[in-house]
């Protein structure tokens, strides 16, 4: 794929980029995006010592045929996307604006494990105006996103 046809797929969402490109390799990974890691706390999961136990979900669980997803926030870290119940071939996405505006500027995304139904993005800065939202993309297809926070 060239950079060119990349950035197109990446500026149009980015979720069937992300997907295509995780299928590469047969352990999942994090892939990311735009000027993901621009900021503070990305690069980094919310496991991390620091940011550990400060996040709270926000907004309702989204659900697309019994998968969930679900959106963190904590005010000291940024924020993380986490899907349960999941089946192969979906990923977690989390889409972050850095104006505020909801236009995605960077994204960082983390496919399910063989083995297991679950997944979580790295963190993502939507501290000091910025914005971000979490996505369900499973084969491709963006199924349910939640708001900006």
């Amino acid at each position: 794929m060239s950079r060119r046809s990349l950035t197109t797929l990446l500026a149009a969402g980015g979720a069937a980029a992300v997907l295509a490109l995780t299928q590469v390799s047969a352990h999942a990974a994090s892939v990311q995006g735009g000027n993901y890691g621009a900021y503070g706390m990305e690069g980094q999961y919310p496991t991390v010592s620091s940011c550990a136990g400060t996040f709270q979900q926000v907004g309702a669980t989204r659900y697309a045929g019994g998968m969930a997803l679900k959106y963190f926030y904590s005010s000291k870290c940024g924020s993380f996307a986490r899907i349960e119940n999941s089946r192969a071939n979906c990923a977690a996405v989390l889409q972050r604006s850095n104006s505020g505006t909801g236009r995605v500027d960077g994204w960082v995304s983390e496919t399910v494990d063989p083995g297991i139904d679950y997944a979580y993005t790295k963190i993502g800065n939507n501290l000091n105006g910025r914005v971000s939202r979490a996505l369900l993309a499973c084969d491709g297809e963006d199924l349910v996103f939640t708001s900006w926070y």
